[in-house]
């Protein structure tokens, strides 16, 4: 049986490296590259010509695959899209709004397309529109989210029932564990974005990644459910306050990089999902995932031993 999602990409594993906006550039992404995982490079920042130059640098750094982010509802025109239709560059993720006018020109380009979906409406409607296969987002996840919440568990299995394209599960995984049941729910890969913006090579502050470590399995709040955009961050005295209140101040991202790169955690919302109570340590890249496929094929041969034995343990 192939592996559709490696197949089209060319990446070693199956394990991609979420677009976080002004993190996911070309020093985690080659990072995440460089240990067979697809590193994808962000655009959600709007910083249109910076993210060009990240694509451009990746291209001079590795010849491994990589894949851009393309966040629809952020974009502020059609520059970033056909940049990357001439670029070279050959996967994309699209997210945050309809894939339907990005997918043909994409596709033109021999780009294969991945949107991300948090509901099977929206799921059913991107297979409508041709897209190559679904990024499932459950609600465990960090940064923007459905405020009607589905958890990873039930949307992959709620997907998986409507169409037979290639699924990455994302949100709560972060480990071969979580890989595993993913893969057993139907999905052909998986996206991790807190494991690695709390990685060595996440460029992001020591304090912030420090967050994360010490956060516990509640270490998170779901914020803005009543508005949009409804995200979810770590605990801090400032998402409690937001939490209490029910909307969000119209500068709560105002200093987001003050948070990001200076280590203020209460400057802005530090973005985050609930993995963060399963992580207890920085570790490169490399040993994320060389550990992650470990312990997942760990657990694929346990599995398959109990099938072959047709027992439970």
């Amino acid at each position: 049986m192939t592996n559709r999602f490696l197949a089209a990409t060319g990446a070693r594993y199956p394990i991609i490296q979420a677009p976080m906006g002004w993190i996911a550039r070309s020093q985690l992404a080659h990072a995440v590259c460089a240990a067979g995982g697809l590193g994808i490079i962000e655009t959600s920042s709007g910083e249109t010509e910076a993210c060009k130059a990240e694509i451009l640098k990746m291209q001079a750094l590795t010849d491994a695959p990589f894949g851009v982010n393309l966040p629809i509802r952020f974009l502020k025109d059609d520059a970033m899209l056909h940049f990357i239709c001439g670029s070279g560059v050959k996967f994309v993720t699209t997210s945050a709004g309809s894939p339907a006018k990005f997918v043909g020109p994409l596709k033109q380009a021999g780009i294969t397309v991945y949107h991300a979906v948090p509901t099977v409406d929206t799921a059913a409607k991107c297979v409508a529109a041709g897209i190559d296969g679904l990024i499932v987002e459950g609600s465990e996840g960090g940064g923007f989210k459905n405020p009607e919440e589905v958890s990873t568990l039930v949307l992959l299995q709620a997907i998986r029932r409507i169409t037979d394209i290639p699924l990455i599960a994302a949100g709560g995984i972060c480990d071969g564990k979580g890989m595993a049941a993913a893969f057993a729910l139907g999905a052909e890969g998986v996206q991790m974005g807190t494991r690695f913006v709390s990685c060595a090579e996440s460029p992001v502050h020591h304090n912030y990644k420090q967050a994360i470590i010490d956060a516990k399995e509640t270490g998170t709040l779901v914020l803005n459910q009543k508005s949009t955009p409804c995200i979810r961050a770590l605990k801090t005295q400032r998402t409690a306050a937001i939490h209490e209140a029910g909307l969000m101040p119209a500068d709560t991202f105002a200093r987001l990089q003050e948070l990001y790169f200076g280590g203020d955690m209460e400057a802005a919302v530090g973005l985050a999902g609930q993995t963060a109570g399963l992580i207890d340590g920085i570790k490169t890249a490399k040993e994320i995932i060389d550990e992650t496929v470990a312990e997942f094929h760990a657990i694929a041969a346990r599995m398959g031993a109990m099938a072959t034995a047709g027992d439970f343990g």
